[in-house]
């Protein structure tokens, strides 16, 4: 029997995409839909209170294509927390016209291949901790997909043993690292509380790096003979100071 992998997992985290109901937008008035932004901007300042304190982390997103028009991206300690958050969001006045549209909740996960002798002094290590507790990076672009291993009768990412499974990431990995200071990434698990077993945030100044990325790892073997994908979701950022502009009409 193929043994489990242990994973070092730190905070929770909710990827929320909205449509905004731009028809009800313009019908409100000018003194309601300012003071609907001037309320949403606030919440926006208690966030990155919170950020400050690296109590969590947040960013959101203007979607690019029609899957959605914002998506939000938050980092708490606790499952609780982004249920309040999300609360906030929809008891809002600009809550009114931010209809729920895809989420996906996880947890962000480091995989943990010799946890006898390496779990605590990994722990320990600020680079792990930066990675289980990580500050979403403010780049200009960020791409969001969900992805799986195969289960099939020829290709079975659960019946493998541990040895090739470390192996076949690492070779992975080794891609990704030719994009070191293009791309960064992070690495969610959601086995047992979404659709998918993993999410995966990428975050990039250029998007083109989004496509070359992905393209070159689709031709590692543990792509091309275990992964599965879910849709992509593409924004572009949108920093509190372009709040304003984003729902002016």
């Amino acid at each position: 029997m193929a043994e489990a992998v242990v994973t070092m997992d730190g905070w929770s985290v909710v990827h929320d995409t909205r449509t905004f109901d731009w028809a009800s937008w313009k019908l409100t008035s000018e003194e309601e839909r300012n003071a609907a932004v001037k309320e949403f901007k606030e919440l926006m300042k208690k966030w990155d209170t919170v950020e400050e304190a690296k109590l969590g982390s947040q960013s959101l997103y203007k979607v690019v294509g029609n899957k959605a028009d914002l998506m939000f991206i938050f980092l708490r300690p606790t499952m609780e927390e982004l249920e309040e958050i999300k609360r906030e969001i929809n008891k809002s006045k600009l809550g009114d016209y931010l209809i729920p549209d895809y989420s996906y909740v996880s947890i962000v996960e480091m995989t943990m291949h010799n946890p006898m002798n390496e779990g605590k002094d990994r722990k320990l290590s600020p680079q792990v901790e930066a990675r289980l507790y990580p500050i979403l990076p403010k780049w200009e672009h960020a791409c969001f997909y969900p992805m799986g291993r195969r289960r099939w009768e020829e290709a079975n990412w659960f019946t493998i043993d541990k040895e090739e499974r470390t192996r076949l990431l690492y070779d992975h990995g080794m891609t990704g690292r030719k994009y070191a200071g293009k791309v960064k990434e992070i690495i969610t698990g959601s086995i047992g509380l979404d659709n998918w077993e993993w999410g995966v945030t990428l975050f990039a100044h250029d998007p083109l790096q989004f496509k070359k990325i992905v393209y070159e790892m689709r031709f590692d073997e543990v792509t091309t003979k275990y992964a599965e994908f879910g849709d992509f979701v593409v924004g572009n950022y949108l920093p509190a100071e372009d709040v304003d502009a984003y729902f002016a009409l």
